[in-house]
C-alpha cells in the first residue's frame, strides 16, 4: 500500500521505479489524471513490486519520502519477531498446547498487560469446593473417587 496522489511522492515514485519519463506527463500530472488512469498505474507499479518482497518495497518507497506499508497476511503477521519484542503477540501455554495470542491493547506506564489462559476443566474444582462449601482435601478427593466431580 503506497500513497501516490501526493503531488510530491508522484514523481518520487516514479523515480524509484525507473520511469523518470513519466514526471511532467500531461496524463499523470495530477492526482485527478492518475485516478482515472488506475488500472494502468497499478500496473507500473505492480511491475516494480513483483521484483521485491513486501517488507524491501515498504523499505525503499518509504527511503524516498513515499509513505509505504506492507500488507501483512495472518501468517506474516504471526512471524513478525517485533511484535513478540514489543509485546504485541505472545506465546501462551494452555495445558499442554502452546499457542500465540495477541495481547491486550492498552498499556499502563508503557507496560502490556499481561493475557492469562481460561482455566483448564476442573483446574480449579479444588479450591471452589473449599471456598464456597467449606471441604477439605479429603471430602473433594472423595467426590472425585465417587465420580461426583
Amino acid at each position: 500500500m503506497t500513497s501516490r496522489a501526493n503531488p510530491e511522492h508522484w514523481p518520487r515514485l516514479l523515480k524509484l521505479i525507473g520511469r523518470e519519463d513519466l514526471i511532467g506527463d500531461a496524463r499523470y500530472d495530477t492526482a485527478d489524471a492518475r485516478l482515472q488512469r488506475e488500472t494502468e498505474i497499478d500496473g507500473l507499479v505492480a511491475g516494480w513490486t513483483r521484483e521485491r518482497t513486501k517488507h524491501e518495497a515498504m523499505a525503499q518507497l518509504s527511503a524516498v519520502g513515499v509513505p509505504a506499508g506492507a500488507v501483512l497476511d495472518s501468517m506474516d503477521l504471526v512471524n513478525e519477531p517485533s511484535f513478540y519484542e514489543r509485546g504485541i503477540l505472545q506465546t501462551m501455554a494452555h495445558g499442554e498446547r502452546k499457542m500465540v495470542m495477541p495481547t491486550w491493547p492498552v498499556r499502563f506506564d508503557g507496560v502490556p498487560t499481561a493475557v492469562k489462559p481460561a482455566p483448564l476443566l476442573g483446574e480449579h474444582t479444588a479450591e471452589v469446593l473449599a471456598d464456597w462449601l467449606g471441604l477439605d482435601e479429603t471430602a473433594v478427593e472423595g467426590l472425585r473417587q465417587g465420580g461426583v466431580v
